[in-house]
């Protein structure tokens, strides 16, 4: 049997290990923290016995997200008691409330832009990140994935919002942002985590500069066609030291910038063919433009005719700037 992929490490567990005894050595009699460190003892024999990540009860691998979330789960959700589901419940709940309580305001209108944004996890909580932020009369946005799902990549995104935030408000170039943000992320964030991430400051004067680590090509749509503009850089936390680098374009009136994730390009049609950025292109052609909301109502269209019934298995987020 091929060895399962788990998304914690034996080293994760060694570094959650040695916090607790840094913790034990201030609070020496604390129960709470002993018994944590005999769950981390135990978890760390079950991987070297080769039954980590597995369900004591039916021996099925527990879900991803759920030990990502709890590296020290020894059940499926299936197998856990009530008073454990309903728990679960209710802070799958407040997380959800809590992620859809950092999006940005809709119908945001500033800096000589107007917007609209889409933003529909595939699960309770998603790992998309979407940001509108205005200082210092500039406009900033941003779109991102974090690599994973449920709980533990929503975690991350919350973590990324709060980082790109506050480097946004000390007047840092774009370039900087990311390669601060992408240290943080590297050096707090569990290991093999990323983060894809597309981001721009939109000007009064219609000069836009980009930054995307490793993301989708951001389409820009204006009179002469729609543009791609590639990735320029790696993504957020591979390497703690990566550096970034930023490109920028002028728009006129009525152009529109569309960032998204690959929940959009990667919708799969009932026999698995893949939306794809081309049939994207064509949603966003000039002509057909409106408004940012028309815009992203136009791709939602197509991309939902094209996947028919097959259900959504990825977050899914859409970000249109339209300048006025």
């Amino acid at each position: 049997m091929a060895q399962q992929s788990l998304p914690v490490t034996r080293e994760d567990l060694l570094v959650r290990r040695a916090k607790l005894e840094k913790s034990l050595a201030v609070f020496t009699d604390d129960h709470q923290i002993t018994s944590l460190i005999d769950e981390v003892d135990s978890a760390l024999e079950r991987m070297d016995a080769g039954t980590y990540g597995l369900c004591e009860t039916c021996h099925e691998p527990i879900e991803d997200e759920y030990l990502a979330a709890d590296p020290l789960a020894r059940f499926c959700i299936e197998h856990l008691s009530t008073a454990e589901k309903d728990a679960l419940t209710s802070d799958l709940l407040l997380a959800s409330q809590i992620q859809a309580g950092l999006l940005p305001q809709q119908g945001l209108c500033a800096a000589g832009w107007e917007t609209a944004y889409l933003y529909r996890p595939a699960k309770i909580v998603g790992g998309d990140y979407c940001d509108l932020l205005v200082h210092d009369g500039r406009l900033y946005f941003a779109v991102g994935d974090v690599s994973g799902k449920g709980v533990s990549a929503g975690l991350l995104m919350s973590h990324l919002h709060a980082t790109f935030r506050a480097l946004v408000a000390q007047d840092l170039p774009l370039s900087e942002i990311l390669f601060r943000a992408s240290r943080v992320f590297c050096e707090s964030s569990l290991s093999e985590r990323f983060a894809t991430l597309a981001c721009g400051i939109a000007r009064d004067d219609g000069r836009v500069e980009f930054a995307i680590a490793g993301h989708t090509p951001v389409l820009v749509a204006g009179a002469s066609g729609v543009q791609k503009i590639k990735a320029t850089g790696l993504p957020l936390g591979l390497f703690c030291e990566e550096r970034f680098f930023t490109t920028g374009t002028s728009l006129a009136p009525g152009d529109t910038i569309l960032l998204y994730t690959d929940g959009l390009t990667e919708a799969e049609s009932p026999s698995g063919e893949e939306f794809g950025i081309d049939r994207l292109i064509d949603c966003i052609n000039p002509g057909n433009i409106s408004s940012p909301q028309g815009t992203i109502d136009a791709c939602v269209r197509e991309m939902e005719g094209f996947r028919k019934s097959r259900k959504q298995s990825d977050d899914l987020t859409i970000l249109a700037l339209r300048k006025v």
